[in-house]
């Protein structure tokens, strides 16, 4: 992949770089170039004083550094800020990162040096992966101290992951003959000062949860006929009553997946009036879940394109000016709203699983096992599912209403947005589980309910996952 400062960056992007290992390369180094040497035209000024430039950082910003002093400065910050505890992050995610920082860097508003992009690109391209701890970051001034981590692998030190192991960043850099960092002014605080890390989280964590949603509505499409619901909820005319564009969606995606089903003919006419809300208020709840998509897709590829870096350096207009763009409050709120969106995905979910579990709604053996009292089934599946939805809702309390001050007060509102991340990653897997439990008991369903057929999409489905799980006929683990 090509990449360069005027490029406007998706989620697929990011996916390709940090999931996928797609090799990338820069086509233009010009704006960098420029910005750099505007930075060190204004650097031959002894009155002129920037900060995080010649001054030391957060609360010792009034604090004048020497310019014989401005290299150790960048040292000294990088190291100082690496205070990051407990597990590291995945290399998925530490890639995203490095990724996204990268972009920042290449808008040309930063100062620093080609020779910090150059770097970067070959810890990338040869999956050089600094280990970062996944805790110590408030979300603002960005995310010091995991950024700091990635910076310390960049000037030689502290270790990262290579080959499926952890060595020490000195050894990699000589083995491969790459020659580590020796900052210049204003490029530690480049490297660490933005919303990288966060922004990575919740772009790889939308990336999958965008495929999440998509299995869901096929998922709970099974587990409709499976039940031998009615498909009537999902007339059109019950959508255009109430024109929410994802639901509309939902309810055309399921009546399509099922319209050619055996299942539902066989029970057109029965006395049936009314499902439960879970199977007939899919559209509505997932359709509401497809917006929440929708709106940290608008949300988080505005800020994995954005310059977050401080101060910025506009050379055009002989500007250098402080702001606020390492706050991470609006990817922040979309991670909240999205955890939010995907607990709802396995609350509902559950709710059919349960259904299927129980004979009075499902009018299948109980806990679908043919002998049940013997055999337990599934019971203890469905009680998995609870338990991740019930841990859902604890992670779905949102971080940002949260505000620890630091800095002696003058950073003195963050947005906490590495926890929206990092709970959101959690949100997803829990979800992830809570629907292939789901699928795990459609197709059992399906099977006590042969000879009759499902539609062909939903065969295709039933016969992906009895290649790899046979039909419980008797409890085995």
């Amino acid at each position: 992949m090509k990449i360069s400062s005027q490029q406007i960056y998706t989620l697929d992007d990011v996916a390709k770089v940090a999931i996928h290992h797609e090799t990338i390369s820069v086509s233009s180094y010009k704006d960098v170039l420029n910005c750099r040497s505007y930075l060190e035209k204004i650097l031959k000024d002894p009155t002129a004083i920037h900060y995080g430039i010649n001054t030391g950082f957060g609360a010792l910003s009034q604090k004048i550094i020497p310019s014989k002093d401005l290299k150790q400065l960048q040292i000294n910050l990088v190291r100082s800020h690496c205070t990051g505890v407990g597990q590291p992050l995945s290399i998925t995610i530490t890639r995203a990162a490095m990724f996204l920082r990268l972009i920042c860097l290449l808008r040309g508003h930063s100062g620093v040096r080609k020779d910090v992009i150059e770097l970067m690109v070959s810890f990338l391209n040869n999956n050089i992966i600094p280990y970062v701890p996944s805790r110590g970051s408030v979300g603002a001034s960005g995310d010091l101290a995991p950024l700091a981590h990635i910076a310390l692998a960049l000037i030689g030190e502290g270790k990262v992951f290579y080959k499926n192991a952890i060595y020490n960043t000195a050894d990699i850099l000589k083995k491969l003959q790459l020659k580590p960092l020796s900052l210049e002014a204003k490029e530690g605080l480049a490297l660490i000062n933005g919303t990288s890390v966060l922004t990575a989280l919740g772009s790889i964590a939308l990336y999958h949860s965008k495929i999440l949603f998509e299995w869901s509505n096929y998922i709970s499409a099974m587990t409709i006929d499976a039940m031998q619901g009615s498909i009537a909820p999902f007339h059109k005319k019950i959508q255009q009553a109430k024109p929410h564009p994802g639901q509309i969606l939902v309810a055309q995606k399921i009546e399509s997946l099922l319209k050619d089903s055996k299942i539902l003919n066989n029970h057109a006419h029965c006395g049936r009036v009314q499902d439960p809300y879970s199977l007939r208020c899919i559209p509505q709840v997932h359709g509401a879940i497809y917006q929440t998509l929708n709106h940290a897709t608008d949300v988080l590829e505005r800020e994995l394109n954005a310059i977050t870096d401080n101060p910025l350096i506009f050379p055009a207009d002989n500007l250098i000016v402080s702001g606020g763009n390492f706050h991470g409050e609006a990817a922040s709120f979309a991670m909240d709203y999205l955890a939010m969106g995907l607990a709802e995905l396995a609350n509902i979910s559950e709710r059919r699983i349960e259904k299927m579990m129980n004979p009075s709604f499902s009018q299948l053996p109980a806990f679908l096992t043919k002998n049940s009292g013997l055999n337990s089934g599934l019971m203890i599946a469905q009680v998995t599912a609870a338990a991740l939805a019930s841990e859902n809702k604890i992670f779905a309390h949102p971080a940002t209403v949260d505000n620890v001050p630091t800095s002696t007060d003058k950073e003195d509102h963050v947005s906490m947005g590495l926890t929206s991340g990092l709970k959101l990653q959690q949100v997803l897997e829990n979800t992830r589980h809570v629907l292939a439990i789901e699928l795990l008991c459609a197709t059992q369903c399906l099977d006590f309910l042969r000879p009759l057929k499902s539609s062909k999409t939903m065969e295709e489905m039933y016969s992906l996952v009895r290649a790899t799980v046979p039909t419980l006929k008797e409890d085995r683990v």
